[in-house]
């Protein structure tokens, strides 16, 4: 799979490093950096995007402004994508009206698009669209398999991790622990990573970004916990 990411700044350079560094060999994956300052209003797309974009079938946007979404329609037809996919970490940069404007939009080229709300979030159900489903094997709403012994966390496979890297980071913490003691920590060293989802109040989701984020990651690491000892279970009988 070829992927195209848009970056500003250190928010997505840690996002694309982590794909780069976990993510399946056989993608291929190349960046197109934006300017941090854009105009409030852009006129002309072609003032400011490269002259040539490679050809892409994903497009991970990465904006810290709200402009970079405003250009994805001419990015996605420039690189001839299939897809993309635009987190939204940070409601300031993707409102709810600029998202639906802009899925309107890349719907009327033919190009399917997900906003997960935040990046980890997304899974394979996600979409239809084959791009999206094979990113979302690998990265998004983190899946866990756990391990115990003497009642201690002694193994942890990472089936499908957060885009960030923030599951890799958990996962160090939490081995060792016993199982109340993870399942009680894992929101917090989420947190601790850092996590960059806004700490805002998000009036729509009743909480800001940052803590559902947390949240995502505690579920997973309780789900991984409540079904190995199931299995313990069931395996006895």
């Amino acid at each position: 799979m070829r992927i195209l990411a848009i970056l500003q700044g250190i928010y997505g350079q840690r996002i694309v490093d982590n794909i780069i560094l976990n993510g399946p060999n056989s993608w291929k994956i190349e960046i197109c950096r934006l300017p941090r300052l854009l105009p409030y209003i852009i006129e002309d797309p072609e003032e400011i995007l490269p002259e040539n974009l490679p050809q892409s079938n994903l497009i991970l946007s990465f904006g810290e402004k709200s402009g970079v979404a405003e250009l994805l329609p001419e990015i996605a037809k420039m690189c001839s994508a299939k897809a993309v996919i635009a987190p939204i970490d940070n409601r300031d940069v993707l409102p709810p009206g600029l998202v639906n404007q802009i899925k309107d939009e890349l719907r009327s080229l033919g190009i399917e698009s997900v906003f997960p709300l935040p990046f980890c979030s997304l899974t394979q159900n996600s979409s239809d669209n084959q791009f999206i489903k094979e990113f979302a094997q690998y990265f998004g709403k983190p899946k866990l398999k756990i391990g115990f012994n003497e009642n201690r966390v002694s193994e942890i496979r990472i089936l499908r991790e957060a885009p960030c890297g923030a599951t890799r980071f958990v996962k160090e913490k939490i081995l060792g622990l016993s199982g109340d003691e993870a399942q009680n920590k894992a929101a917090l060293f989420h947190q601790y990573y850092p996590c960059l989802a806004s700490g805002k109040l998000d009036r729509q989701i009743g909480d800001s970004i940052l803590h559902r984020a947390a949240h995502i990651t505690n579920s997973a690491v309780k789900l991984a916990i409540t079904l190995y000892f199931k299995e313990q279970v069931a395996n006895k009988e």
